[in-house]
């Protein structure tokens, strides 16, 4: 046991297996396999949430460095061994990940990616249960979609000239989600009934072709300021914690401020999540009366317990200037069940013991856990003095994330107040007092009693459920 138990001392001194530079000539030597293998388990064995669930992960798991290679050695690539640490990866841990190109990753954390800057839900076409269509959710701004002029609720019948059937489904995951594909558009007809089994949904002979552009999200998608009763409502279209974007946040905020708002919806229905930090500076905004609280919690495992952090209401961006806070004592957000996770939850979660939070949409996702991301360098959290032989990195879940009162999102997540689900038929124009989930919040304000509970059971359409990449459900420490 000795012996392994100096190896994962050294482990954080020098982190790689092996050195990785040519000392005669200076020229960087590629990674094998078994030293990249070898930063996985390392890492995971110092940071992962769920370590003591994990036997392979125990410290004293192996009697010798020799059996230790020979463990190392019998997985085929690092994507293999750090999926064989996850724990309970169907149930539990479903977000923790590893890249083989850690500056894409970067990229993305930033809010920067190659998109076509469209999402998409699926359905089954009424009466079938084979036949799948798909709709246009959210275009986001100044993307390649918005200036091809697609627009939210525009129905597609086939990808690159196939129909789409539920057969082809894992097909169309690979389709939507490479460099160029071609959407065949459709009509949907609801023969003016609320009801979805005589609905027809057939091609129009129109299509689009998109290519993947590199393009960086603002996630202040929309901000209006609506004037309804002599009541002025802010609305706040939230795609994503994106610590580039904190100014941004902050002066939407300002506009609020400014005009006079008393009631706030922050629609984060497409909102997977993001930063922990962020999350916190948009719960400071819409307060300000509670600085110097605490309005969220995070804890790690036994080895990164000294990381364990109090997350404050504040009254100033770090690095930033002062926040603009509304000093509410009620909000309202809109949420669906597969898109709104992690750091949106962790609003929620973390403002109900202080204010009156009304949610209203769909079941959330269930995501308590915050990731980071984890180099092959001395300091693990950071890419300083990285191992230039190789570009893998992780992004493990390292900590579970509570409110004041230590209570975690539900794992089969947040149950809405008012529940609506959203539907083809009935999309409407985001942040327009029409759209369902918004005239819902706004309909609610004028009720004293705040349990009124609305669900729509006309015109449900059976959803698909298709491939999310974790990064759009991840909450980070920054």
């Amino acid at each position: 046991m000795r012996k392994i138990k100096i190896l994962l001392l050294t482990c954080l001194v020098g982190f790689s297996f092996t050195s990785c530079f040519d000392d005669l000539d200076d020229n960087i030597i590629p990674a094998s396999t078994l030293e990249i293998n070898d930063f996985v388990w390392k890492g995971m064995n110092y940071v992962y949430l769920y370590k003591p669930e994990v036997i392979a992960l125990a410290d004293d798991n192996f009697a010798s460095n020799t059996e230790y290679q020979e463990y190392l050695n019998g997985f085929e690539s690092p994507e293999v061994l750090f999926e064989s640490l996850k724990y309970d990866a169907e149930n539990v841990d479903r977000f923790s990940r590893i890249t083989d190109n850690y500056y894409e990753l970067q990229n993305s954390l930033g809010g920067t990616s190659l998109s076509t800057g469209v999402e998409f839900n699926f359905y089954y076409v009424p009466g079938s249960s084979s036949e799948i269509f798909g709709a246009i959710t959210l275009v986001l701004n100044n993307s390649v979609a918005d200036n091809l002029g697609l627009e939210r609720g525009q129905i597609f019948r086939g990808v690159n000239g196939e129909p789409l059937t539920l057969g082809s489904i894992d097909d169309l995951g690979d389709a939507i989600y490479q460099d160029s594909f071609t959407l065949n558009f459709a009509d949907y007809d609801n023969n003016g009934t609320t009801e979805p089994e005589d609905d027809t949904v057939v091609l129009n002979g129109e299509s689009a072709s998109l290519s993947k552009m590199t393009y960086t999200e603002n996630p202040v998608h929309k901000t209006e300021v609506l004037n309804v009763s002599g009541t002025k409502i802010g609305y706040l279209m939230y795609n994503g914690f994106t610590f580039n974007f904190n100014d941004e946040l902050n002066n939407a905020f300002g506009e609020f401020s400014a005009a006079g708002v008393t009631e706030l919806v922050i629609d984060l229905r497409y909102n997977g999540g993001g930063s922990v930090q962020t999350a916190a500076y948009l719960g400071s905004m819409v307060t300000g009366q509670f600085t110097g609280e605490v309005y969220s919690k995070t804890f790690h495992n036994e080895n990164l317990q000294s990381l364990d952090t109090n997350y404050l209401f504040t009254n100033s961006i770090n690095g930033g200037g002062t926040i603009n806070s509304l000093n509410l004592s009620r909000v309202y957000v809109l949420t669906t069940n597969r898109r709104t996770a992690s750091a949106s939850e962790l609003v929620i979660n973390s403002l109900k013991p202080y204010i009156d939070v009304v949610v209203i949409g769909e079941n959330t996702v269930g995501k308590t856990q915050a990731s980071q991301t984890v180099y092959d360098s001395p300091s693990l959290f950071t890419d300083e003095n990285v191992n230039l032989s190789h570009k893998y990195a992780m992004q493990p879940l390292i900590a579970n994330s509570t409110n004041v009162n230590d209570q975690l999102v539900p794992g089969t997540g947040l149950i809405p107040d008012i529940e609506i689900s959203e539907s083809p038929s009935t999309f409407g124009i985001l942040g327009d007092i029409n759209e369902p989930l918004l005239s819902a919040a706004i309909a609610n304000m004028n009720f004293a009693d705040r349990s009124f509970n609305a669900v729509n059971e006309g015109d449900k359409l059976r959803d698909v459920k298709h491939y999310i990449s974790p990064l759009e459900q991840d909450m980070y420490i920054d």
